[in-house]
């Protein structure tokens, strides 16, 4: 008798050992569905962890925000530059339809003060 009791306990660990997640200690799946994985914890990372991916993630949204902040003042730049060139030129055609109706040195004194006028209302 003595014989089967000690066989009966090494037949134990080889049927446990077919089965995947009693090799890892933690016991019975609740279920019984033994050829699924074995469910884990939620948050398998460390705090310390965590905290360096935080703050590689801010890092990267900063830099792109940057970027995009960059890229808006180029656009912002290129749009204040085309209305510049549009108010010049409707001035220029502004002075053009008043030299053909005015002397052309009376239209440049006229534009020298304006000239002064906007400066000294800017």
């Amino acid at each position: 008798m003595a014989d089967t009791a000690v066989a009966a306990p090494a037949a134990a660990p080889t049927v446990a050992s077919s089965n995947p997640t009693a090799s890892t200690g933690l016991g019975m799946r609740k279920n019984g569905k033994t050829w699924h994985a074995q469910k884990r914890a939620f948050r398998q990372t460390s705090f310390a962890k965590r905290m360096d991916q935080d703050k590689a993630n801010k890092a990267t949204k900063a830099l792109e925000q940057e970027m995009k902040d960059e890229k808006e003042q180029e656009r912002q730049r290129r749009i204040r530059a085309i209305k510049d060139k549009r108010k010049a030129k409707e001035e220029k055609e502004r002075y053009a339809k008043m030299e053909e109706k005015m002397h052309r040195k009376l239209v440049e004194r006229r534009k020298r003060r304006e000239k002064r006028n906007k400066l000294l209302n800017s």
